[in-house]
């Protein structure tokens, strides 16, 4: 019998995409760093969805359909490279459509990751950092691709993905890279380059050690990568809480945190799964700067 709580469909899902992840990279001859920080979003998936009631715990997307963009991000620094989150796995894009048919989810990708990578002279291995949001297996999916880059995780964070049974949506074998790469342990925000230029902010709630990226960009200004701190512009706008978070008490104080933040650099938001923001970014390999 299957389980008509969140939990079960969202394991089942992470299952599935641990199944069709894809582990090996392709080399490219690595192009020099850029002389200012760059933002480039690449397409690492989507997903939609006939029933979007995992988004809110007060019943506004109960049995409506909807959809999702699932984005990886390059940051390209002079001192290094830094993938933020890695999508749904490469491995989907051998099929056109992945179809969940328990959960009513269909998972998409159109252009691996990798490919997109190659566009730009780069492979997995010429990444200098990787920076997960969190461990849920729509931004883990190419985790292990990047051995060689120094994983910059959080302690907490991890305690969580690996406890047994696994959390909804974790699949640890998609993040378990971690054992043969550098790790850089995560308790506090961190500063990946030294200049404040690229910042991971403590964000919980989604999950025990979530995430956020503020980056100052040259010209476009402030910029915060959401991770899944909001799903939606709607869940952003009234404070919508998802059932699946791991606290709700803390997803509202990361709320306060970031909007504050917000507020006073004058800040954008990008919603990651938010296909409106996705779709507002310049399109790889444009970027913003």
């Amino acid at each position: 019998m299957l389980s008509d709580t969140p939990s079960f469909p969202l394991r089942l899902f992470a299952a599935c995409l641990l199944l069709l992840a894809a582990t090996a990279p392709v080399h490219a001859a690595p192009t020099q760093a850029p002389p200012t920080l760059r933002l480039y979003a690449i397409d690492c998936g989507h997903l939609a969805f006939k029933d979007m009631g995992l988004f809110s715990d007060t019943g506004e997307y109960d049995g409506k359909p909807g959809e999702m963009a699932v984005p990886c991000f390059l940051i390209r620094h002079p001192k290094g490279d830094l993938i933020w989150d890695t999508g749904l796995g490469d491995g989907l894009a051998s099929q056109p459509d992945t179809i969940y048919k328990p959960l009513g989810i269909t998972a998409t990708v159109r252009t691996t990751l990798v490919a997109q990578l190659a566009e730009l002279g780069l492979a997995p291995q010429d990444i200098d950092y990787l920076a997960l949001s969190h461990l849920h297996a729509d931004h883990a999916g190419n985790a292990n691709l990047f051995t060689r880059a120094i994983w910059l995780l959080s302690r907490r964070e991890l305690a969580w993905a690996t406890t047994e049974p696994s959390p909804p949506g974790v699949a640890p074998a998609l993040f378990s890279g971690y054992r043969q790469a550098r790790v850089t342990w995560l308790d506090l925000d961190h500063d990946v380059f030294g200049d404040g230029s690229v910042r991971i902010l403590r964000a919980p709630g989604h999950t025990a050690g979530h995430a956020v990226l503020m980056l100052q960009l040259a010209h476009a200004g402030t910029v915060i990568l959401s991770g899944d701190l909001f799903h939606t512009r709607e869940n952003r706008r009234d404070r919508r809480v998802p059932p699946v978070n791991d606290s709700r008490a803390e997803t509202l104080a990361s709320f306060d945190r970031i909007e504050t933040l917000l507020a006073n650099r004058h800040a954008r938001l990008v919603i990651q799964h938010a296909p409106e923001d996705f779709a507002a970014l310049p399109a790889f390999p444009a970027y913003l700067d």
